[in-house]
């Protein structure tokens, strides 16, 4: 490897600095303006694009750990935004479905509803995507300290 640039750390940090707070930005207007989590919006979204969808299947779209997903819809039904209907083939299976309620706040949202990041790296091309993902787990290879664990938690619980 040789040696680089020794302003490019700094530019690179910067430019983390522009992602993270601008990611932050966002979340704080969805909340401002739908008066839910950047995550609570992103299940709602996705509840209302395939209602009668199960925890498990919802998980695995937000890419967060299961029991973090029931949290979140959890907090949903209790606010009247998302309905648990036990199914009636498997009454052991759950799906879920938005209220009317929740469809608006969805069509007030500002932004994405998955978030101005997701968006972003959904519309990179493969190649660059991949040489982002080697870049990154080099980056996080070089970490002191750090929770893998946080890979399973939505941005805006971060």
């Amino acid at each position: 490897m040789g040696k680089h640039n020794k302003a490019l750390p700094a530019q690179v940090l910067k430019k983390f600095r522009i992602i993270y707070g601008s990611v932050r930005q966002h979340f704080r207007e969805i909340e401002q303006v739908c008066e839910v989590s950047g995550s609570q919006l992103w299940v709602m979204k996705e509840v209302a694009l395939t209602p009668g969808i199960g925890i498990s299947e919802l998980s695995a779209r937000l890419s967060i750990h299961q029991s973090t997903c029931s949290q979140l819809v959890e907090k949903l039904a209790g606010r009247s935004l998302i309905i648990k209907e036990r199914s009636k083939e498997d009454q052991r299976r759950v799906g879920l479905r938005p209220t009317a309620k929740a469809l608006k706040l969805i069509a007030l949202a500002p932004g994405p509803a998955e978030g101005i990041l997701p968006e972003a790296l959904n519309s990179l091309p493969a190649d660059t995507i991949q040489t982002l993902d080697t870049a990154l787990d080099q980056v996080l290879k070089q970490l002191q300290i750090k929770d893998n664990k946080l890979g399973q938690k939505p941005l805006s619980e971060l």
